[in-house]
């Protein structure tokens, strides 16, 4: 199977299925506005995802998952050195640290968090290499591609929905008379509160704060449902310019014009 292509012609869950009914093993690669991904598949199963120059190593993984403290993550990364993350595994399962469960548990949810972030892309090239497999110093998983395919129809439909609430991220936001006090909101809604401010764009907040085009949207619905935002033109942007005048013959030109289609509809 040929897959080659642009990502305006096919969405990355189109793409997942294919892979997924044609039971495909290779990888497919992205090329996206900004980064590069590489997406490794064993007979049509997910078992490796990176996004640009993340560290998507066994080490990081677990650091982020809290599976091991900064003193432990700061110890492996020292006395690691050349050892792969297979190795490490297997070091760390024999030290009592985490059992294999776990490592595969928090690769799984690392690598579907990393597909995640593909349902958002609209603009790349993508190619699909039967050659082309994962780090071999790297662990792989066998997950099965359904669950993520219909999380990601629902995200791209949920894309669409936030797109008629909010048409262009390069709109900014300003607070409005409400006051803050008082208000509950979450972690991700901080981040983008505190960067609320006429000079800044909503593509700016996303880009500054690492949130995906869906959730950037989700989150600045949120806080125009609840009245503590508003939608302004940015600070800085051009303001539209004023329509040129009619000269007077074209003035002319244009009352004449409307009186023959009014003498026109008069006689139908």
């Amino acid at each position: 199977m040929a897959l080659r292509g642009n990502l305006r012609d096919f969405t990355i869950t189109q793409l997942l299925n294919l892979i997924n009914l044609a039971s495909k093993t290779g990888t497919l690669v992205i090329d996206g506005a900004s980064e590069q991904a590489f997406v490794s598949f064993r007979e049509g199963k997910l078992s490796y995802a990176r996004i640009g120059k993340e560290d998507g190593s066994l080490a990081s993984v677990l650091y982020k998952s809290n599976k091991i403290n900064a003193n432990q993550y700061k110890a492996i990364i020292e006395r690691s050195g050349k050892m792969t993350d297979k190795e490490l595994g297997l070091l760390l399962i024999n030290a009592g640290y985490v059992s294999r469960e776990d490592i595969l548990l928090n690769l799984q949810t690392y690598f579907v968090d990393q597909i995640r972030r593909l349902f958002t892309w609209v603009e790349g090239v993508f190619s699909f290499e039967a050659e082309m497999f994962p780090p071999e110093d790297r662990i792989n998983v066998r997950l099965d591609l359904e669950n993520i395919i219909i999380e990601g129809s629902r995200q791209l439909r949920e894309l669409e929905q936030l797109k008629d609430e909010i048409p262009s991220l390069e709109m900014a936001l300003k607070f409005t008379e409400r006051p803050l006090t008082n208000v509950n909101l979450s972690v991700d809604e901080w981040k983008v509160v505190k960067f609320v401010d006429p000079k800044n764009t909503m593509s700016q907040i996303a880009k500054t704060n690492k949130l995906s085009e869906v959730e950037v949207r989700r989150i600045v619905y949120g806080l125009l449902q609840a009245g503590l935002v508003e939608l302004v033109r940015p600070a800085n942007a051009p303001l539209p310019q004023a329509a040129k005048p009619l000269a007077p013959h074209e003035v002319e030109e244009k009352k004449n014009l409307v009186n023959k289609l009014i003498g026109r509809i008069r006689s139908l």
